[in-house]
C-alpha cells in the first residue's frame, strides 16, 4: 500500500476515465473516493443539469469551487473532478497550491468521442455535433490541465487496470 497522506486529484475531459480509474485506484490503496460532481449533488439535493438550469454555469462553478476546496483538505483520498474544473482561474490556483498529487488523465478527442459521443447522459455532447464539441473543449482545456498537473497519464491505449498500475508506480517513485 502507498504510504502517502496527500490526496490524489484526477483531472481531464469527460470520458478520460476519472471515475473508473478513481474508484479502482481508491480500492487498490484502501482510500476513500470522492467525486466533486456527486458531492455537489449530495449537498444541494439537486442534479447537475438542474443546477445549470436554475443557477447557470456561474452558479455551478461557484459550487464546484467550494466542493473542490473542501475535498482538498481530506487526506488519503482519490478525488475525481468534473471536466470543467479548470475553467475557473481560482480552481487552477487551488490545484497548483494544494498539498496533492494532480494527475491529468489524457485522452485525445477521437478516443473521447468513441467513449462518450453517443451518451445521452452527457449534456455537452448530447446536443449538436459531439465530435466538434469535444475537440473545442479539448483545445480550450488541455493547456490548463497540463498547467496544473504533476503527472500526465495517457488513458486511450490502456485498460483501467494498466492505468491504475501506472499511477501507482508513478506515485511510489515521486
Amino acid at each position: 500500500m502507498l504510504q502517502q497522506a496527500q490526496p490524489v486529484v484526477l483531472i481531464g475531459l469527460m470520458g478520460s476515465g476519472k471515475s473508473t480509474i478513481g474508484h479502482r485506484l481508491a480500492q487498490s490503496l484502501d482510500w476513500a473516493f470522492c467525486d466533486t460532481d456527486k458531492e455537489i449533488e449530495r449537498s444541494t439535493g439537486a442534479d447537475i443539469p438542474w443546477i445549470f438550469e436554475k443557477e447557470g454555469e456561474a452558479g455551478f462553478r461557484k459550487r464546484e469551487h467550494q466542493a473542490l476546496a473542501e475535498a482538498l483538505q481530506r487526506p488519503d483520498q482519490i478525488l475525481s473532478t468534473g471536466g470543467g474544473v479548470v475553467e475557473l482561474p481560482e480552481n487552477r490556483d487551488l490545484l497548483q497550491k494544494a498539498a496533492a498529487q494532480v494527475i491529468y488523465l489524457y485522452a485525445p478527442p477521437g478516443a473521447l468521442y468513441r467513449r462518450v459521443g453517443n451518451d445521452p447522459n452527457r449534456p455537452l455532447v448530447a446536443q449538436g455535433n459531439a465530435r466538434d464539441t469535444l475537440q473545442r473543449l479539448f483545445d480550450r482545456r488541455d493547456p490548463w490541465y497540463r498547467e496544473v498537473a504533476d503527472l500526465v497519464i495517457p488513458t486511450h491505449r490502456s485498460n483501467p487496470r494498466e492505468v491504475v498500475e501506472k499511477i501507482q508506480s508513478k506515485l511510489r517513485s515521486s
